[in-house]
């Protein structure tokens, strides 16, 4: 991501949402600089635009290592994803690409 787009969004207030239903999860990550949508089924690959992020294509899979949600995405950049789990009522984002790892923290909204 580009030097202005990290500014702005290291000032963002984000809403994520996450609706599951049985291996569907739908989910939205939303701001008012961008908001950001997508679906998919665990275990099953499909390509994903990452517009309105880093504006790349990718080979997403999604799939369960025990209570976390574990992204690999294939394309022009190694080690690439995303980590989703639960710890009460904080929801925990950890994103790597390379050598880098940015960890989020959302808490439930009551």
């Amino acid at each position: 991501i580009d030097f202005a787009t990290r500014k702005i969004a290291s000032h963002l207030h984000q809403t994520k949402v996450i609706v599951q239903n049985g291996d569907k999860f739908e989910t939205k990550t939303l701001s008012t600089f961008r908001n950001y949508e997508v679906n998919f089924t665990i275990g099953e690959e499909f390509e994903e635009q990452t517009k309105g992020l880093d504006n790349r294509k990718v080979m997403t899979t999604v799939t369960w290592d025990g209570d976390k949600l574990v992204c690999v995405q294939k394309g022009e950049k190694a080690n690439r994803g995303w980590k989703h789990w639960l710890e009460g009522d904080v929801l925990h984002l950890e994103i790597h690409v390379l050598d880098k790892v940015c960890h989020q923290v959302f808490k439930k909204s009551q």
